[in-house]
């Protein structure tokens, strides 16, 4: 389902103590583990711009001595749907039609009729919409954890990026 994006490899050094927040080794000050990020977009196909109105997603798994630990994560605070139920749909209106094979570029239908019968997405789609909707590249962008995670009381995380974050305009 990620049509194109990049990648790195790296080290994760835990700088603060975290032990108040979470039981994980990898939270201790001074532990270390390798980690991968990945970036992509989110709907496009192979060849699409890079200037597109498309959120951007990205993964990092941390390699830890007590297992893997995967984030996923988009470039907005918030998505199209809350009830995953509702996420096949919706996807499927990032892609070609069967029937047409033309893009949500070339018929976007599929798409307005989803965001017509879900008043959820109204936020997501005024970000993309806006300003914040085409970032200048993956270095230059925020990252929003999708989900809450149960430490002692319920995180949710975000990657705030040490660059300028920047945009592309329309």
């Amino acid at each position: 389902m990620v049509p194109k994006g990049s990648g790195a490899h790296g080290k994760f050094v835990c700088t603060d103590d975290l032990s108040d927040l979470c039981l994980a080794a990898m939270f201790k000050k001074g532990a270390e583990c390798p980690v991968t990020v990945r970036f992509s977009t989110v709907g496009g196909e192979t060849g699409t711009s890079d200037s597109a109105r498309d959120p951007r997603g990205f993964s990092v798994k941390f390699k830890t001595p007590e297992g893997n630990f995967d984030w996923v994560a988009n470039n907005t605070p918030v998505f199209f749907l809350r009830d995953p139920a509702k996420f096949p749909h919706f996807i499927h209106t990032q892609k070609r039609d069967p029937e047409t094979h033309l893009t949500g570029a070339d018929d976007s239908t599929n798409f307005w009729d989803y965001l017509s019968q879900n008043p959820e997405s109204v936020h997501q789609v005024m970000i993309l919409m806006g300003d914040r909707g085409i970032p200048s590249g993956f270095r230059h962008m925020h990252g929003y954890y999708g989900h809450s995670l149960n430490t002692y009381t319920f995180y949710c995380f975000g990657v705030i990026c040490a660059d300028l974050c920047l945009n592309l305009y329309s």
